[in-house]
């Protein structure tokens, strides 16, 4: 049975992963960092799909995180999610580094080093994906989140060129605004953003996974998102930053 490694997948993006691929029939492998939100979301996928689970309680912020994932990815997936990230409260100056320091390490490294743990066994067997999760923002200027995911796609796009089997695949999505946790839990007031802005999480799984199955190194999920994205191209990065700010987000 194939199986399928998410991180962050107790929550938000991660866990409509979770139900979309158990749905499908893939095992399960969740990591996060809270061991009781794991081990209920095993047990419910598990009942409701009948497909095995399997958890991985990691910190991706630390080492010994990262290194307990990776020593899962070497003993073989079939799909690898690098779902797991967050939002710091405020601009630079005003955010501990060490807080925008866990967020390179979770952002970045740690997307870095899974991949890197996967991708061999992937391209050995012939088969394989791999979905970054970056942002609408890595197109835009938005501080260091924007920038991390900025990374991310990039990163992606340069792996996608590198893979050369024909069923192995990498894709950067990049949603806009989900309702999930995200923004609560950066203390992120969104009660401004227009409706229609908003993605239902399960649509942008279902895009994620029709676009790696294409092919595409880039997933923007969304007509609408793909216009700003579009948008953005054409206007100076900081027009585009601002405007962007001002909808998107203020602090409390």
């Amino acid at each position: 049975m194939p199986t399928a490694l998410i991180t962050g997948a107790t929550a938000g993006i991660g866990a409509a992963f979770a139900r979309r691929l158990a749905r499908d029939g893939l095992d399960l492998v969740l990591v996060a960092r809270d061991s009781d939100r794991l081990a209920a979301s095993a047990a419910e996928l598990h009942d409701r799909f009948g497909v095995k689970t399997e958890v991985v309680q990691a910190d991706l912020a630390t080492d010994e995180g990262i290194e307990r994932v990776e020593k899962r990815l070497r003993d073989g997936v079939d799909l690898l999610v690098n779902n797991a990230g967050f939002g710091n409260q405020g601009t630079f100056l005003k955010v501990p580094v060490e807080d925008e320091l866990r967020m390179l390490k979770v952002h970045c490294e740690a997307v870095l080093r899974l991949t890197y743990a996967a991708l061999p066994g992937m391209r050995e067997r012939g088969k394989g994906g791999i979905i970054n999760v970056a942002s609408v923002a890595a197109f835009l200027t938005r501080g260091t989140y924007g920038a991390s995911k900025a990374w991310v796609v990039s990163f992606t796009e340069a792996l996608a060129q590198e893979i050369t089997e024909p069923n192995v695949h990498a894709v950067a999505l990049c949603p806009g605004l989900v309702r999930t946790e995200f923004h609560e839990r950066a203390k992120m007031d969104v009660s401004g953003v227009p409706d229609v802005l908003w993605l239902d999480a399960d649509a942008v799984v279902d895009a994620a996974l029709t676009d790696l199955r294409k092919g595409r190194a880039v997933s923007v999920p969304d007509p609408r998102y793909k216009a700003i994205v579009g948008f953005a191209k054409f206007v100076p990065k900081g027009l585009a930053g601002k405007l962007s700010s001002k909808t998107a987000r203020r602090y409390d």
